[in-house]
């Protein structure tokens, strides 16, 4: 055995019985029984460290986990997420390097970058991965609210130039997401990234940032692109704005949508996207079909994806 900080894996389940399961490796979903040298000090570290917010993250011995706790038949159970302590490039995700690099382009931009996928799919490392790129080689001040704070981005970063980029991470205020983006707003951050969209002020808010000179990333569940420009549109509608409005403000706001899930064995990134033109006065079929209400997405995905794939420009923007 082994301490579990020296073991490489992503999620523990821990039941009411205190027995701990992970990942075996040989099949897609199946499990195998876990042990650890250190499993009792663990397993202290993550009950100890429960208040009242059933979603929480533990520091032991040094390294970052995230605790989400619920209430089975037998009493507490916990799934387990081990942090990296590294966030990687984002050439490193195993994404296409046409993609990769239309996404580094898109830190000079405005507009929101939505992640979408399942739990376990890997949206919160892509995202970082996203940002600290953008602090690396533009600068800038990026504030994220995160609950619980998973990947460590917190502190100053120096690109090639020598010029500065700098990140202060927070978590809600009061567990209110919706006065939280509010004062990130006053703070006059460059970037701004949302843990994840699941509630209409949080949604709303978002696309008035996104649409007010701010780069706003974030990550939200659903099961494809359409599914998650979909959900995004009816969390902002079920807001106090219209769901014409939500339409028009997502339609201008969005630059890039992504779906992503991991799978086979070893898991590999499976990624579909869909990108708008960053130059906002310019036309683009993707604003328009979403404007519209027309989410049928399937040729302009398959589109952009041989663009991109045979070295080709998405947009001829004046940039």
């Amino acid at each position: 055995m082994a301490n579990i900080n020296d073991v490489d894996f992503s999620d523990l389940y821990i039941t009411p019985g205190k027995h701990a399961y992970m990942w075996s490796g040989k099949s897609q979903y199946g499990l195998k029984e876990a042990s650890f040298d250190d499993y009792a000090a663990f397993l202290n570290a993550v009950e100890s460290s429960f208040k009242s917010n059933p979603s929480y993250s533990v520091i032991y011995q040094k390294h970052s986990y995230r605790v989400e706790r619920t209430i089975a038949l037998g009493g507490p159970q916990y799934c387990v997420r081990k942090m990296p302590t590294l966030i990687p490039f984002i050439k490193d995700l195993g994404m296409p390097d046409p993609v990769a690099k239309h996404l580094q382009s898109l830190g000079r931009s405005s507009g929101l970058i939505l992640i979408a996928g399942a739990t376990g799919s890997g949206k919160s490392t892509t995202l970082a991965a996203l940002l600290k790129e953008y602090l690396l080689n533009e600068g800038g001040y990026a504030f994220t609210i995160e609950d619980p704070i998973e990947l460590p981005l917190d502190g100053v970063y120096r690109g090639p130039t020598g010029e500065l980029g700098l990140c202060k991470q927070t978590t809600p205020i009061n567990d209110n997401w919706k006065d939280s983006l509010k004062s990130a707003l006053r703070s006059c951050p460059r970037y701004i990234m949302l843990g994840e969209i699941r509630s209409p002020d949080v949604a709303a808010e978002a696309l008035q940032a996104a649409t007010s000179g701010h780069l706003v990333l974030s990550t939200i569940h659903a099961n494809s692109v359409p599914d998650a420009i979909n959900a995004l549109v009816k969390y902002a509608a079920a807001s106090t704005i219209s769901e014409d409005m939500a339409y028009d403000l997502v339609s201008t706001s969005i630059l890039a949508c992504l779906h992503q899930k991991l799978t086979g064995i070893p898991k590999h990134l499976v990624l579909n996207f869909l990108f708008a033109n960053p130059v906002v006065e310019e036309a683009c079929q993707v604003r328009g079909a979403i404007k519209s209400g027309k989410l049928n997405f399937a040729t302009m995905m398959e589109q952009q994806q041989i663009k991109l794939l045979n070295g080709q420009k998405l947009f001829g923007t004046k940039r």
